[in-house]
């Protein structure tokens, strides 16, 4: 575990997305200090800019320890992740 800007992070979530790796990325919300950016991400997920299964390859826990096992439990999601040109 280490830490990352907002940049990387979002970075690595992309890449995870993109299936260029099948690592779990996780947010530490310390004392509610990301509420703000899990109630946006909520909301991007509601407006469809971002699919359920990738909304929820971004674990976001309050207790280190639980994010810690969410890690070594991790599965990342069968999913397709290109379209074909007839494909919307």
């Amino acid at each position: 575990m280490f830490s990352a800007s907002l940049e990387e992070l979002f970075e690595i979530w992309t890449w995870a997305q993109l299936g260029f790796h099948h690592k779990p990325c996780g947010l530490l919300n310390v004392e509610g200090y990301y509420d703000a950016l899990i109630n946006f991400l909520d909301h991007v997920r509601a407006e469809q800019f971002v699919k359920d299964h990738h909304h929820a390859m971004l674990m976001v826990e309050t207790n280190p320890d639980v994010l810690l096992d969410s890690y070594v439990n991790y599965q990342p999601p069968a999913v397709k992740h290109w379209l074909g040109k007839d494909e919307t």
